[in-house]
């Protein structure tokens, strides 16, 4: 009998082994975000479109449902996708250029008036720091596109990117059910069922997230723009179309269209309209906060705050303003494919205690 003892404790060997695990997941992961960025004109039109097939998919179903040849639902859906992000599009860079100048003199102002009431750095230029804040910003959106878009034109870039996931959301779209058969062919031998229920888990989140947002961002949308209307501040379709556009970001960019709101409101309106456009903001939070987003948006989408913000800092990180859009639905995905490996996995119910055994018949027979 062999009674030699292991070399390490039982602790240590399991330390050692999820060590290993961890190491694995993340060299894997490394792996998966480079061969991402080497491939990124064609991987940023392919998760633009699922983003939009998340977002209308419900469309093309309730067309098909109807007897509409899937070609033709999916066509009319990406003519709705068109029409709907062309006029949402037209409308945000309208509002931009119709007001941005007067958002930007506003923050100036604001700006000069934080310089003279707080006596923050009195020997400092506000326009010295207008000017510097314009190149960091054009310097960081150069970059950004620089680290999305390279090789070519910008302009030609995003119109070739659109076009071809305008495509390629036709076609997902259009073989969407094709999609179980296809994941038991590529899955490994016995695993096929498995892939389907993590595909239809991820996809779920993301189609959650779509949805939940694009509401949540409408509604926040429109109760500021109503409520800066209301209190006479100047720009206020501009700043509401920030406040739709941010929204994509979550808690970074609701906070800085919030922020711009009220700091246009101080410069333009004094200090208790800027505490007027403030409690708006607020309001406009909480009622997202504890109304809308778990009336609206699915409890798969549902993360942490901390991890939504490591998630942003991620995306910044790897692809800038395109990889903070797309970084929170990548993540709710991968969370939807957790859950469900969590579920498969998880332990069976403990059997439920035996009946107590009856007791022993009386031998006097009474």
């Amino acid at each position: 009998m062999d009674t030699r003892k292991p070399l390490l404790p039982d602790t240590a060997r399991r330390t050692a082994a999820w060590c290993a695990v961890l190491l694995l997941v993340t060299g894997v992961a490394a792996v998966a975000i480079w061969l991402c960025i080497i491939f990124k004109t064609a991987v940023t039109p392919v998760l633009l479109a699922l983003l939009g097939t998340a977002l209308l998919g419900p469309v093309h179903r309730w067309l098909a449902a109807r007897g509409v040849n899937r070609s033709v639902a999916a066509g009319l859906t990406c003519v709705l996708l068109v029409a709907i992000g062309g006029g949402a599009g037209y409308i945000v860079v309208t509002a931009f250029i119709d007001t941005g100048d007067q958002i930007i003199h506003s923050l100036k102002d604001a700006g000069q008036w934080v310089v003279d009431h707080f006596g923050i750095a009195r020997n400092t230029n506000v326009n010295d720091l207008v000017a510097n804040a314009r190149k960091l910003v054009e310097k960081f959106g150069a970059s950004a596109a620089g680290g999305v878009l390279t090789g070519i034109s910008l302009i030609g870039s995003l119109i070739a990117t659109g076009v071809l996931a305008l495509l390629l959301t036709f076609f997902f779209l259009r073989d969407s059910d094709r999609a179980a058969n296809f994941a038991h062919s590529v899955a490994p031998r016995g695993t096929g069922d498995l892939v389907e229920a993590m595909g239809r888990r991820a996809f779920e989140a993301v189609e959650g997230f779509m949805r939940g947002t694009t509401f949540i961002a409408l509604i926040d949308a429109i109760c500021i723009t109503v409520g800066l209307l209301i209190l006479r501040v100047p720009g206020a379709v501009g700043l509401g179309a920030l406040v739709f556009v941010g929204a994509y970001i979550p808690y970074l960019g609701a906070f800085i269209s919030g922020a711009v709101a009220v700091l246009v409101a101080l410069a333009d309106r004094g200090v208790v309209i800027a505490l007027w456009a403030l409690g708006v903001v607020l309001a406009v939070q909480v009622l997202e906060g504890h109304v809308l987003q778990p009336l609206i948006q699915s409890r798969t989408v549902q993360m942490h705050p901390a991890m939504i913000m490591i998630a942003l800092t991620a995306g910044a990180s790897v692809a800038g303003v395109l990889g903070m859009l797309l970084a929170v639905p990548v993540c709710a995905a991968a969370f939807g494919v957790l859950g469900e490996l969590r579920t498969r996995h998880a332990p069976d119910e403990p059997p439920s205690a035996p009946p107590s055994p009856s007791a022993p018949p009386d031998p006097s027979g009474d």
